[in-house]
C-alpha cells in the first residue's frame, strides 16, 4: 500500500482482542486530530510504530499489548494518546520458582520431508555450508600477526585453490590477563574450542599462538596435535612468523579444495534467530514470519537456536509451558537465575534495556520487547537448553542462552554450531558474521526502501496487508536454503560485511 502525504489512510495495529493499545502503522505517523475508520481520534501526533491508547486508561491501570501487560499508567491516561515511554511504568518480572513446567507442550507439527541442500559433508558426520580455513589464535597478542598472514594468504595462496570460499582469522580478547582456572572461564573457553571446530571450517584446525599464555594452543586443537599449532615464540623474526603460518595453511587449503557439495538433508541444518535494532514493528511483521519458517525448519528436522536472555526473561512464563518436560523447563529457568545474578553482581537494572534506538522505534521498555522478541520462536515444543558456548546435540528447537548482545549472541551461536543466522532489525544494522551468512529480515517497508542492498527479505509488507506471515515465512525458508547451497549469497556476504567476535567473559580479568 502507498500512504499518500495529504490522503493516506490511518492505520493501527491491535495484536491481541484484550490490548487497550496499538500501534501506528502510517510511515510519518499521524497528526493530532486523525480520526480512524473505527472512530477513534487521536489527542497527540504519534510516530510510526508508537502506541495509542484505544480506552481511557487510569493512574496504575495495565497496560496491554499482545495480550499481556507490559506496564502500568503512570497517570490518567486519554483515548487517543499518544503512551510516551514516560508514562509506562515497569512491572515486576515474573517469579521464576512459580512459573509452569510442561504443562501445555504444543502437539508436534506434521513433519514436512524432501527439503534438501547443498552442503559439505565432514568426516565427523556434520555438514557444513561453507568451505572455510579457520584460523584461530590462543590470546589477542598474536592477532596483529595472524592478520597480516590471512591477508598475505588471501592474496597470494587462496587463488590457487578455487574450491575454497575463505580464510577466516578467528580472532578474540581472551588468552591471558584473565583467571583462567576460575569456575566461569569454562565459558569463553569452550566458546573458542567449539568455535575452532564449527562445520564450515571442514575439520582443518589450525591455531597461533604466542607461547606464554595462559591458555595453551593445545587445548584449543583435538588431542593437543602440535602438527596445527604455531607457536610465534619458538620462530626466528616476523618473516619467519608469517612463512610458517602461510605454510601451514596452505597445507590445509590443498585438502579443503578436495571438499564438493553434496545433497544433504535439511536436518542437517543449525539455523540461529537474532534480532536487533529491534521496533514496534519486530513482533508483528519480522518476528512472527520468522518464527513461521522455524516452525518449518523443526518439521524439516533441523535444529533453530533462539537465544537472548534478556530479551526472554520478561516473557518466559509463556516459554516454560512449552519445554518439552520438567527437566527442559528447569534447565531455562536455571539459565533465566544464573543471568538474574549476573546482572545483580554488576547492579545493571532492567531499564537499560531497550537501547535509544529500540525507543525510538516505540519499544517502551524491555517487557514489551521481550514478547515480541520470543515470537521468534515460532509455536514448537522446546526441546533442549543450551548453556552459553556449548554445541547443541540436539534436533528441533532449541534455547540458546546467550546474552543480548548481537556481537556475543552470534559468537555464542557460532560456538553451539549456527549454519546462518537470521537477523530481524526495524531500525537496521549492517552487522554480518565472517565464518556464517546473516539474512537480514526487514520489519518495515521503509526500511527496505531505505536500506534496499542491505536487507535480504522484507516483513513489512505483512503490516501493510500486502503478505502474510505465511507468505514471508515461505520465503524466507526457502531463501534459508539457497544460501546454504550457494545458490545465493547474502547482502552482507556480497559486501564482505563481518563484525569482530565478541566472547562472553563472566569470569575475572586480572
Amino acid at each position: 500500500m502507498t500512504l499518500k502525504e495529504t490522503k493516506e489512510i490511518p492505520l493501527y495495529i491491535k495484536v491481541n482482542p484484550q490490548d487497550n493499545v496499538a500501534i501506528i502503522v502510517n510511515p510519518r505517523g499521524l497528526p493530532k486530530g486523525t480520526v480512524f475508520p473505527c472512530g477513534l481520534t487521536l489527542e497527540d501526533y504519534v510516530p510510526q510504530g508508537h502506541k495509542v491508547t484505544l480506552t481511557d486508561l487510569a493512574l496504575n491501570q495495565p497496560i496491554i499489548r499482545y495480550g499481556e501487560v507490559i506496564g502500568y499508567a503512570q497517570e490518567q491516561i486519554k483515548k487517543g494518546s499518544w503512551v510516551k515511554e514516560s508514562l509506562v511504568k515497569l512491572p515486576t518480572p515474573p517469579e521464576l520458582d512459580e512459573l509452569p513446567l510442561a504443562n501445555n507442550v504444543p502437539d508436534p507439527l506434521p513433519p514436512i520431508e524432501g527439503y534438501t541442500f547443498l552442503g559439505y559433508r565432514n568426516s565427523n558426520g556434520s555438514a557444513g555450508i561453507k568451505n572455510i580455513l579457520g584460523i584461530t589464535t590462543s590470546v589477542q597478542c598474536v592477532a596483529g600477526v595472524l592478520d597480516y598472514a590471512v591477508n598475505q594468504i588471501k592474496k597470494e595462496i587462496l587463488p590457487n585453490y578455487p574450491n575454497v570460499h575463505d580464510v577466516v582469522a578467528i580472532n578474540h580478547t581472551y588468552g591471558c590477563g584473565v583467571a583462567i582456572n576460575a569456575p566461569e572461564a569454562v565459558i569463553p573457553i569452550r566458546t573458542i574450542q567449539n568455535i575452532a571446530t564449527h562445520p564450515n571450517f571442514g575439520g582443518e584446525v589450525m591455531v597461533v599462538g604466542l607461547g606464554c599464555e595462559k591458555l595453551a594452543p593445545g587445548r584449543l586443537v583435538p588431542d593437543g596435535d602440535q602438527e596445527r599449532i604455531v607457536s610465534l615464540q619458538d620462530q626466528h623474526g616476523f618473516i619467519n612468523m608469517i612463512g610458517m603460518i602461510m605454510n601451514m595453511a596452505e597445507e590445509r587449503l590443498k585438502t579443503l579444495n578436495e571438499r564438493q557439495r553434496e545433497i544433504c538433508p535439511v536436518s542437517d541444518l543449525v539455523v540461529g534467530l537474532q534480532c536487533g535494532g529491534s521496533d514496534a514493528f519486530s513482533g508483528v511483521t519480522a518476528n512472527p514470519a520468522v518464527g513461521f519458517a522455524a516452525d518449518l525448519l523443526v518439521r524439516a528436522g533441523a535444529t533453530v537456536l533462539f537465544s537472548e536472555v534478556t530479551e526472554v526473561r520478561d516473557a518466559v512464563h509463556l516459554l516454560t509451558p512449552r519445554a518439552i518436560n520438567e527437566e527442559v523447563g528447569r534447565a531455562l529457568i536455571h539459565e533465566m537465575k544464573w543471568y538474574d545474578d549476573y546482572l545483580q553482581r554488576g547492579e545493571a537494572d532492567r531499564s537499560a534495556n531497550p537501547s535509544p534506538g529500540n525507543k525510538k522505534g516505540g519499544l517502551s521498555n524491555v517487557v514489551e520487547k521481550s514478547l515480541g522478541s520470543i515470537v521468534k520462536s515460532g509455536t514448537t515444543p522446546i526441546n533442549g537448553v543450551v548453556p552459553p558456548g556449548e554445541k547443541a546435540n540436539q534436533k528441533g528447537l532449541l534455547f540458546a542462552a546467550t546474552p543480548a548482545s548481537d556481537f556475543v549472541c552470534g559468537t555464542l551461536q557460532l560456538a553451539s554450531g549456527m549454519h546462518l543466522q537470521v537477523f530481524t532489525t526495524g531500525r537496521g544494522t549492517p552487522y554480518g558474521l565472517a565464518m556464517a551468512p546473516v539474512i537480514k529480515v526487514s520489519t518495515r517497508n521503509a526500511l527496505k526502501e531505505q536500506w534496499q542492498d542491505l536487507i535480504d527479505v522484507n516483513a513489512g509488507q505483512i503490516a501493510t496487508g500486502d503478505a502474510t506471515i505465511e507468505d514471508v515465512g515461505w520465503e524466507l525458508f526457502h531463501f534459508i536454503i539457497d544460501v546454504a547451497s550457494g545458490h545465493k549469497q547474502t547482502w552482507a556476504e556480497h559486501w564482505g560485511l563481518h563484525n569482530d567476535l565478541a566472547l562472553f567473559n563472566p569470569a575475572p580479568v586480572t
